[in-house]
């Protein structure tokens, strides 16, 4: 059965079939011709996938991120993270991370941040004589900060599924996402001196009291939400809902630029996107169940744990693998069919399951502006009116520079656990 839902997916995806639509067509042939059960289980199942109370959080991050980007928020965080670091060589490119980071804190959606914050910054850093493709590569690989950067609907993902702890994710988040975050600042100032970009940079720059005051709305949000979790007020899933609230209050009532008329188009749009990652995590719990029933998660952990016979090993084969799987395959998809599968061998070798989700969950950002199937490149390019093959070769130093933080982030635990360690 493995074999024929295998090779069902592999032609369905060859075909151009959406994922969850793939997935569902693939497990519904393996129970139809090769098992005896009956059609009966594709419902039950599906709902079983659905039917969890953390996964609320994900339709309310989204409509609160969708509210956030709508209500003013996106320029103002652009204006204070240029009053930041606008003043250095290359400030524009490095605004585009800074603000990127912040933006991620209140949307938690990588998609979300590229549009948001590429409409205003991709225009304006080829106004200042930055390449195209180089503008589109620097939001493209920024963006993904997103799914680090709590709240994070990804790591939600991956505590339902393993049945980790939600807020502990959270916390474990903040420091690869500084360490990314800071990394392609580093590397983005020294690009600059050394090619001679951003010469203009310090043109248009806000002072920062100025900037802070328009903004301090917005970045209070992030604090509302994560100081509300640790502090005992409310569960990961009501903080959603608190968020959504926040956002009308900000878009609405602070900065006035979020109307009634508004409203309609934005609940429309986060109506999509729930519905969007809903079937995917149905029909991935359908095809993990099967998987589960057919024995192969035993047998595949006990190839490895006779194929690599230490954590380091084992951790290098994990990353390679997850390099690969994400780079064709949807992120929420990917981690609801595979994390269930390599995190209890994970902790066989003694790796922390926090940890470990870190490690999941940043091999499938780097996925997603990696081509052939990159969310965020895709969304770069349609904001920067280019073509995937344009941004390649400057998208590869974008890449190294993740890959450099993510074998810092596998192999130096401390990085994702040392917040959580101290806080739990």
């Amino acid at each position: 059965m493995n074999l024929a839902i295998g090779l069902s997916l592999i032609i369905l995806f060859g075909l151009g079939v959406p994922i969850a639509v793939s997935i569902l067509l693939a497990s519904i042939i393996g129970i139809e011709f090769f098992s005896r059960l009956p059609l009966l289980m594709v419902p039950q199942q599906m709902f079983v996938g659905i039917d969890s109370f953390p996964l609320m959080a994900i339709p309310f991050f989204i409509l609160a991120g969708n509210l956030m980007a709508a209500g003013g928020i996106s320029q103002r965080l652009v204006d204070l993270a240029k009053s930041i670091v606008g003043g250095l060589q290359g400030g524009l490119a490095m605004t585009c991370v800074l603000t990127s980071m912040m933006f991620a804190a209140v949307s938690g959606s990588s998609v979300a941040t590229t549009f948001a914050i590429g409409s205003i910054l991709i225009p304006t850093m080829v106004k200042h004589d930055y390449p195209r493709p180089l503008a589109a590569s620097i939001q493209a690989s920024s963006a993904e900060l997103g799914v680090l950067i709590p709240p994070s609907i990804p790591l939600i993902l991956y505590g339902v599924s393993t049945d980790t702890s939600i807020g502990r994710l959270f916390i474990a988040g903040i420091g690869p996402g500084l360490l990314i975050g800071g990394s392609l600042l580093l590397f983005l100032y020294l690009f600059c001196k050394v090619r001679g970009y951003g010469l203009r940079d310090r043109e248009e720059r806000h002072d920062f009291t100025t900037a802070f005051r328009r903004a301090w709305a917005a970045m209070l949000m992030p604090v509302v939400v994560i100081g509300g979790i640790y502090g005992g007020v409310f569960t990961p899933t009501e903080a959603s809902a608190v968020a959504v609230v926040y956002a009308l209050i900000v878009g609405g009532l602070v900065y006035r630029e979020l109307g009634f008329d508004d409203l309609w188009p934005i609940f429309k749009q986060s109506v999509i996107s729930t519905t969007t990652i809903m079937l995917i995590i149905a029909a991935a719990t359908l095809f993990s169940f099967l998987i589960s029933r057919s024995g192969l998660p035993s047998d595949v952990a006990a190839w490895v744990t006779q194929a690599f016979d230490s954590p380091v090993a084992f951790l290098l084969a994990v990353n390679l693998m997850l390099l690969v799987v994400g780079m064709f395959i949807e992120t929420s998809a990917a981690i609801l069919v595979l994390a269930p599968i390599f995190t209890p061998i994970a902790v066989q070798y003694g790796i922390d399951p926090v940890h470990f989700g870190l490690i999941v969950v940043v091999n499938l950002a780097l996925g997603m502006f990696t081509p052939p199937l990159g969310v965020n490149l895709f969304a770069a390019c349609a904001v920067a009116k280019l073509s995937i093959d344009q941004l390649i070769p400057w998208l590869l130093r974008f890449v190294l520079v993740v890959l450099a933080c993510l074998m810092a982030i596998t192999y130096l635990p401390w990085i994702s656990l040392g917040l959580v360690d101290l806080l739990y």
